[in-house]
């Protein structure tokens, strides 16, 4: 069973530097020009200053003067210019970049969350994960605009505005470095301390999600039974919860807001109370003022920001943290690192001794013997919650056995590859679901090289082509999220269209008629006795004309074979199967003479 992986920020950042890695010379060079731009910066307040200075000790105006001042301009707008180019080759390459990285991880994030197990989509949201898939890129477009235009440039300036204050007054250079580390400090203590909330806020925005989502693909329900003050009621409740949480986060940065402001006036007040002292000795002159100010000013835009990078960058991780739990969650059900494709020259299936729990509490299947003859045709009939259904899961190995083996022509199901395994077996559900795309891709979906000649075979065969034919678009018809476009009878049969197409030696039917009107199941009916045709054939049934259909009738009850045998075997014992069988029978089948009726009316 999956247990969920709980992600650090390690974890995080490995997942994206790994992503990062295949693009490494063209981040390499982004940096490289970055620190060249950025370093450039750090030298116009030294300009200002000449030129301040140069005004301040001339003894009055003059045309050499003025040409000083003007090389100094000069010397300013050159400066500008070759900042102002290397930015836009910056956002070139940022704009190769990110997008690339950014569709890898979406890649990455999709292609391993389709990995996971029944399970796992079995107790997850499909809108909370399609969420996560999304925030994982997203989370990483905050952060790495956070460290390619903040935090480098940041650390770019608090180094050159030290080294350069430090040169003028070392006093001063002092102070505003311990000012740095305290107003560093506390951003850091409060962006962490912020931070389980933010995740929080995260998470329940994954839960409004998902019950948005839930409530739409469920909408005919709802509908049906009246829900929408119920829906809104829990829809209300769960986007009351995220308001809550998100003014409370929002509350949290204004009060580290104010507290930033107040750190910024009183360093600069301090510093240039400091600097007219020091004026006042002639230590200083008043091309340093512009200097101090020069930096300051810069320093308090990197600075201020600070408080919202760590903010963003604390937010993005909570966002992105929900997708990498699950890409660090390893996969339940793995092929076997010496994993063969599965060969069905025959199409045996043997259950041996099989056991299976959802829960340590809840025994679904308990020593299960079962052998099914190549190309044999078995009905697996019995209560609801026998373990009918888990069966052939098991066989398909949605789910891993507990004890004892499943095996197909004598493979283990565990040491074959799955899908080479699934590939051998068609499906064909209760409720089947069709993707949102055209009824023709959904069809061709079995056998993905087939032709649209083969397409259109396998639906006449399932009697699809009738009612697609009727449609304006015909086999382009979008069917509609799962299918909704479509009455129940209609996505049964096209389903069965898609096994017809699949053509794999086993067949699996899992009340594959159960949809289906009395019209459209006589219809069908021939349809499935061709398709079962040589072929090994579970069947999960309770209609009687598809019971009678079958070689062999298993009754499962408890997770193991309580019987076995033909209908008129079966019927002749005083047992399960003999009660389901006048249960739906209406009570009027009364002997073995009245059964084996039946039998021949269905044969004929």
């Amino acid at each position: 069973m999956e247990t969920t992986h709980n992600a650090t920020t390690r974890d995080i950042v490995r997942v994206y530097l790994r992503h990062v890695k295949p693009y490494r010379g063209w981040a390499g060079l982004f940096f490289v020009i970055l620190l060249a731009a950025e370093i450039l910066g750090i030298l116009n307040p030294w300009l200002y200053k000449r030129l301040f200075d140069t005004m301040a000790e001339a003894e009055g105006p003059s045309e050499a003067v003025a040409s000083v001042m003007q090389g100094v301009l000069l010397t300013i707008l050159c400066i500008h210019a070759g900042r102002w180019f290397a930015y836009r080759i910056l956002a070139r390459i940022n704009n190769y970049l990110q997008p690339r990285i950014m569709a890898d991880l979406e890649q990455t994030a999709f292609a391993y969350l389709l990995g996971h197990s029944y399970r796992f989509f079995a107790n997850s949201f499909a809108g909370s994960l399609v969420r996560k898939v999304r925030r994982l890129s997203r989370s990483f477009e905050t952060l790495a605009d956070n460290v390619e235009w903040k935090f480098i440039p940041l650390l770019v300036t608090i180094t050159g505005t030290t080294v350069a204050l430090g040169m003028r007054s070392p006093l001063i250079a002092g102070i505003t470095l311990g000012w740095l580390f305290v107003f560093a400090g506390v951003n850091y203590a409060v962006a962490i301390w912020k931070l389980k909330y933010d995740q929080q806020r995260a998470k329940q925005d994954s839960e409004v999600t998902g019950i948005l989502s839930d409530a739409v693909t469920n909408s005919m329900n709802v509908v049906v039974f009246a829900g929408h003050t119920h829906e809104q009621s829990l829809f209300k409740r769960a986007t009351e919860e995220f308001r809550r949480l998100q003014t409370f986060t929002w509350n949290l940065g204004e009060i580290n807001d104010a507290i930033q402001w107040a750190f910024m006036v009183a360093i600069e007040m301090a510093i240039l109370f400091i600097a007219i002292n020091l004026w006042s000795k002639g230590e200083l002159t008043i091309g340093d003022f512009a200097l101090f100010q020069g930096y300051l000013i810069g320093l308090f835009e990197r600075m201020w920001d600070f408080g919202r990078i760590i903010r963003n960058t604390y937010e993005a991780t909570a966002d992105a943290k929900e997708m990498v739990d699950i890409l660090e969650t390893p996969h339940e059900i793995t092929d076997a690192k010496v994993a063969v494709p599965l060969v069905v020259p025959e199409g045996e299936i043997l259950f041996q001794d099989v056991t299976f729990s959802h829960h340590k509490t809840r025994t679904v299947i308990d020593g299960l013997n079962l052998r099914i003859a190549p190309r044999e045709k078995i009905a697996l009939v019995g209560p609801s919650g026998a373990g009918k259904s888990t069966i052939t899961k098991l066989l398909l190995r949605f789910y891993d056995v507990d004890g004892g083996h499943v095996r197909v022509d004598g493979q283990d199901v565990n040491h074959v590859t799955q899908d080479s395994l699934r590939r051998q077996i068609a499906y064909v559900p209760q409720e089947p679901v069709l993707f949102h795309r055209s009824l023709r891709e959904n069809i061709r979906y079995g056998r993905q090289e087939a032709t649209d000649a083969d397409v259109e075979e396998a639906a006449r065969k399932a009697h699809c082509h009738e009612f697609i034919a009727e449609l304006p678009e015909g086999y382009e018809t979008l069917v509609g999220e799962r299918g909704i476009k479509l009455s129940g009878g209609e996505r049964q049969r096209v389903a069965i269209a898609r096994a017809i197409l699949k053509d794999a030696p086993i067949l699996v039917l899992d009340e594959a008629t159960s949809s289906l009107d009395s019209e459209s199941e006589r219809l069908i009916q021939a349809a499935l006795d061709e398709l079962m045709r040589g072929k090994t054939t579970i069947v999960i049934a309770h209609r009687l004309s598809t019971i009678l259909r079958m070689d062999r009738i298993a009754v499962i009850d408890g997770g193991r074979v309580a019987d076995a045998g033909t209908h008129a075997e079966l019927i002749r014992k005083e047992g399960i199967y003999k009660k389901l069988w006048e249960i739906q029978a209406g009570g009027f089948i009364a002997d073995e003479q009245s059964s084996d009726e039946a039998l021949n009316e269905t044969a004929e």
